[in-house]
């Protein structure tokens, strides 16, 4: 047995001495050190010798076992730095490796255009807070407690008196109650409810929008948001204004858009109708007014509210909302 060791030890180490190649290393670990190798062989042999010869075969085995492993991690260090080969010089006229630049978010870049467009028509832009006092966010918009139009918005409730907000209007209020008509505005911000699918996620996007003043008719809303979108989208932007039901305006209608996704033909973000809506609108119920002190009499105005999300699906051919929150870096270069 002694003599069996003690010969492994010469083949092994003679062998790894002839060994330059990653490929003939690892051969060499596998035969020797590994699980099923040579020198797991000869210990498991040591079970089978008498026991007063065990001892001195056992630290034999042992020895012969840390010199082989020794000089084989010497020989790997060799081998690995036989792979480097130091570069003779440096290009120094070779270009410089480029940074990569950041830039905009699709939904940062179409609430600034859209904010430009209404700029263009003469609206200031307003911001409001997210977290909102529900009588801002309901009650002074002609929705009191109990309303049944407070189940078109599934709401995050913060407390008994406190929201997230559910849409922009509220800044409507905040502004008339600040100043006096003419009032011409738009306010893009954030919005939740509790919605998600392929074509809702419970935080989102709108632009609220809201002109009081003296004679403003339906006819004024229609040609303002026509205009919108045909600067929006092109000219040839087939629209429609379908008659809907909003408690803070009166008439109300929504507007929808050829969805471009399947050109009409209906597809699962259109909800195979052909068309996709992608704002509300109304003419501002004279309820409101009365919450912030204009007289309806002398005052009209209409107000709105487009989803951000929905319009940059449509500018943009995307087919699924959750796209624009997952921070997939192939998804967002190409904007």
């Amino acid at each position: 047995m002694k003599e069996e060791i003690l010969q492994l030890e010469n083949r092994a180490l003679r062998e790894l001495e002839t060994i330059r190649d990653p490929s003939e290393l690892e051969k060499f670990r596998v035969t020797y050190l590994g699980k099923k190798g040579r020198i797991t062989s000869i210990m498991r042999k040591l079970g089978d010798v008498p026991p007063e010869e065990r001892p001195e075969l056992g630290r034999l085995a042992n020895l012969v076992k840390k010199k082989i492993t020794d000089r084989f991690e010497g020989v790997r260090n060799e081998v690995g730095a036989l792979k480097v080969q130091p570069l003779e010089f440096e290009d120094v006229t070779l270009p410089g490796r480029e940074p990569c630049l950041g830039h905009l978010h699709p939904i940062t870049q179409v609430i600034e255009e859209v904010c430009r467009i209404f700029r263009r028509m003469g609206f200031r832009v307003v911001e409001g807070p997210d977290v909102e006092l529900d009588y801002y966010n309901f009650e002074a918009l002609n929705i009191p407690k109990d309303h049944p139009a407070r189940d078109m918005q599934d709401t995050f409730y913060v407390s008994g008196s406190v929201v997230l907000r559910t849409h922009t209007s509220p800044i409507q209020v905040r502004v008339m109650e600040a100043q006096k008509p003419p009032v011409s505005i738009i306010a893009p911000g954030k919005v939740y409810r509790r919605d998600s699918d392929v074509s809702h996620t419970p935080m989102f996007h709108q632009v609220e929008g809201l002109l009081v003043d003296e004679g403003v008719s339906f006819g004024d809303l229609k040609g303002t948001l026509t205009s919108f979108v045909h600067q929006m989208f092109g000219r040839d932007t087939e629209l429609r204004f379908r008659p809907s039901f909003f408690p803070f305006t009166e008439p109300s209608a929504e507007v929808d858009i050829r969805c471009v996704i399947c050109g009409g033909g209906g597809c699962r973000t259109c909800s195979f109708s052909g068309w996709l809506e992608i704002l509300g609108s109304g003419m501002v119920d004279p309820e409101v007014y009365r919450y912030v002190g204009y007289d309806p009499e002398v005052y009209s105005g209409f107000a709105f509210g487009l989803g951000v999300e929905r319009i940059a699906m449509l500018k943009y051919g995307i087919d699924d909302i959750q796209l624009f929150f997952k921070n997939d870096m192939r998804f967002l270069r190409q904007f």
